[in-house]
């Protein structure tokens, strides 16, 4: 078991020094213009399979790292087609990375023949069902709720339909805050929702002095009421398979 997570330890240093630390913002901007006519664009690749090799330590394994410069050079220049490099490039970018090393981490355990039925075993387990439907239910039908529940004050804080705030900026807050809650109580960190529930007060509720501010914080403490309640009855729910 330590062997078999080492060797994918070792691939993922590989990818995030290859990545992260070793590519310098001008040159990214050279790789982005330039595209397949970029010299960084070939010795980014080549970079990512020799940092693999050297790390593996498995010399007879020369196609490994040959594997893996020439996927990451074709993922690279996929995402240089497009003008903008936005987050949605770059979390399909890390995506295929990440799959690429996984099968090769696979291939190199000889895990192939045990991957359908640790599929089949997920899929047939009530505890990881339960974890990954609370999460989903959390991210998603929770958030429609609360958005749908709260819609009337929402509507009377903007009678114009002008927001004085970042576009879909309560949603994300409402996503991560909820995650984090679930999180929270799965591991059995109960007092960690009270510090979070602080922290947000702090940021949210801090000087509000006319009407306006004051339906605002009673719009936003609504809100976040509801999603706690909803995320810890989730939790709870969860718990309950787990245990």
């Amino acid at each position: 078991m330590e062997e078999t997570t080492l060797i994918l330890l070792q691939l993922f240093l590989a990818h995030i020094l290859t990545d992260f630390v070793l590519q310098p913002t001008k040159l990214v901007k050279h790789k982005r213009e330039k595209r397949v006519g970029s010299w960084f664009l070939y010795f980014h690749s080549f970079l990512a399979g020799f940092l693999t090799y050297i790390f593996l330590q498995e010399w007879y394994l020369w196609y490994i790292p040959i594997i893996i410069s020439v996927s990451h050079f074709f993922i690279d220049l996929w995402k240089l087609q497009h003008k903008k490099d936005t987050l949605k490039l770059f979390l399909i970018d890390q995506f295929w990375h990440s799959v690429i090393i996984i099968l090769v981490w696979i291939y190199l355990i000889d895990g192939f023949s045990e991957l359908i039925p640790f599929i089949a075993d997920v899929f047939s387990s009530p505890q990881i069902l339960a974890i990954v439907i609370g999460y989903l239910l959390v991210i998603f039908p929770a958030g429609f709720l609360i958005g749908k529940a709260t819609k009337r004050w929402h509507n009377e804080l903007q009678p114009n339909g002008e927001s004085h705030s970042l576009e879909a900026a309560g949603r994300y807050i409402g996503i991560f805050e909820r995650i984090l809650v679930l999180t929270f109580i799965l591991t059995h960190n109960f007092s960690a929702i009270g510090f979070l529930i602080a922290a947000k007060s702090i940021l949210r509720f801090s000087d509000k002095t006319d009407a306006s501010a004051r339906k605002q914080t009673e719009y936003v403490l609504i809100g976040t009421l509801m999603s706690f309640a909803i995320t810890i009855l989730i939790g709870l729910l969860v718990r309950y398979f787990l245990f």
